[in-house]
């Protein structure tokens, strides 16, 4: 018996303009609209790119009043990517009633931890009873990040990552031990096309894998794209 409400998420790798917050505020809830769900999964850094001397956003920043909308209009809650106070790299959660700052990236790249400070703890979500736990690129590499996450008790593992094309196996192979290693669902959005920072081609393919670790949603490798799929508490799909 389904003791929760199916929950439909989405995946989105929009058109990133580097450093244009309004640009790409528009470009996410022109994706929220599209994809007419629940949940929105954004890659790293995607409202400012992956600029790491982008200026930090605050939540009550007025370029993000078009998504802020769009997530109203539909009901969403987008997990999109920005650069906040601290110097953090952080997840914002955008709904109708405004923007929060939800998780801080715990493990930064090399090149990151020369301007950014890592967060200290593992964030989880509620959304109508499902239990979304957050992660940013080089999290979903550290085997210690997928533990602390899962054993706050979660049902999905929401990601936002940037790879180069020549990478894109990277993300595969880490959705799927995650999946497999703590049965949960796994939904990772990741950076196509240019995003800033030295990468001229993302790998795009974002995707949704079963608690079994099959693939059961995916974007091709092109920026504006994006998929959805129905998650069932049971694991099973549509």
């Amino acid at each position: 018996m389904e003791t929760r409400t199916p929950l439909r998420l989405a995946v989105a790798q929009p058109l990133c303009v580097p450093l244009d917050v309004a640009a790409n505020a528009r470009a996410h809830a022109a994706a929220v609209r599209a994809a007419g769900a629940r949940v929105v999964v954004f890659p790293e850094l995607s409202l400012t790119g992956y600029e790491l001397d982008a200026p930090v956003v605050s939540s009550d920043d007025p370029r993000f009043a078009p998504l802020v909308e769009a997530c109203g209009e539909v009901g969403a809650l987008a997990l999109a990517g920005a650069p906040v106070a601290g110097d953090h790299i952080a997840v914002l959660a955008v709904t109708g009633a405004g923007v929060t700052v939800a998780y801080r990236k715990m493990w930064l790249g090399d090149a990151e931890a020369r301007r950014f400070r890592p967060g200290d703890a593992p964030v989880v979500l509620d959304v109508d009873g499902w239990r979304v736990g957050l992660a940013i690129c080089k999290d979903t590499g550290v085997a210690t990040h997928a533990e602390r996450t899962a054993a706050l008790g979660i049902d999905v593992y929401a990601a936002g990552v940037l790879e180069s094309a020549r990478d894109a196996a990277v993300t595969d192979q880490r959705a799927h031990r995650i999946a497999t290693a703590h049965r949960v669902w796994v939904a990772v959005a990741s950076f196509a096309g240019s995003t800033g920072g030295g990468y001229t081609e993302a790998a795009g393919r974002s995707g949704v894998w079963t608690p079994q670790g099959e693939v059961v949603a995916r974007a091709g490798t092109k920026p504006g794209e994006s998929v959805s799929t129905v998650l069932y508490a049971s694991g099973r799909i549509s």
